[in-house]
């Protein structure tokens, strides 16, 4: 069994090739443990290409506690590269994998700089019913309050075993795990909201299929608190007043009216 031996071997050596193609990397089993999380990937195996392989490989030496050697193995197998391990997962190779939501032949499928690369174990080993799932949109930025509309898809086959894409219905929307609320139409579409600024995850369950769970980051921006606008304070009108009669004279201060003879 080939467990990507070489590896190690690169590693030790120092040797990085390809250091400037970057893909996100997502991983569920059942429900997401790493959501589109950057990864710079390298011909980790010396074949000469940039493949899945690669990149989960990376991604697990980035992201999974004890790294590569710990989460992720694969070896050489009826049908060429097959995964063994799975975010610590081996299962006896259930496990599927896209790349910008197109189901992969295999992981020496080439991947390249911008890539999205989903990976997913099986949760139904008996049926393989679970269904791979995305949204049209893989991420999203507005301001807290404000709604976000998608549309939910799933992956499918016809009677052919071609693979098809047909809008989810019914799907419950959720919110950093917790649920809305929301469902979506016939059309897989619905809006949410998204209720507090920082980063979410919008994902989908379905009580009628076995969601491989579909991811979209949302950035929400704070909302501008409202800067008072300043008023003029008016300044007060003097009051004039006449001056208090002199003693004696019957008069309120002002000169007399009549002339003055000198």
């Amino acid at each position: 069994m080939f467990l990507l031996s070489a590896v190690m071997l690169l590693a030790l050596s120092g040797v990085a090739l390809a250091d400037d193609t970057k893909v996100t990397v997502s991983v569920s089993n059942g429900d997401a443990v790493l959501v589109q999380k950057p990864v710079t990937v390298t011909d980790v195996d010396e074949d000469g290409a940039l493949t899945i392989a690669d990149a989960l490989y990376c991604a697990h030496e980035a992201y999974f506690e004890g790294g590569a050697a710990a989460g992720f193995a694969c070896s050489i197998g009826g049908y060429g590269l097959q995964l063994d391990k799975l975010w610590g997962v081996a299962n006896g190779g259930g496990f599927g994998y896209y790349v910008n939501n197109v189901s992969a032949m295999g992981l020496g499928d080439a991947v390249k700089d911008g890539d999205s690369v989903y990976a997913f174990v099986y949760t139904d080993l008996v049926g393989w019913s679970d269904s791979y799932s995305f949204f049209d949109k893989d991420t999203a930025s507005v301001t807290e309050g404000d709604k976000v509309k998608l549309t939910l898809s799933g992956m499918g086959f016809d009677e052919n075993w071609a693979p098809v894409t047909a809008p989810v219905a019914g799907a419950k929307i959720l919110i950093d795990g917790k649920e809305t609320g929301v469902t979506t139409g016939e059309d897989g579409s619905f809006e949410v909201a998204v209720e507090s600024a920082g980063e979410h995850v919008i994902s989908a369950k379905s009580d009628e299929k076995t969601l491989v769970p579909p991811l979209c980051v949302v950035t929400a921006a704070a909302k501008a608190t409202p800067t008072p606008v300043p008023t003029d304070t008016p300044t007060p009108t003097p009051t004039v007043t006449d001056a208090p009669a002199e003693e004696g004279t019957g008069t309120t201060g002002k000169a007399p009216m009549w002339p003055v003879i000198l």
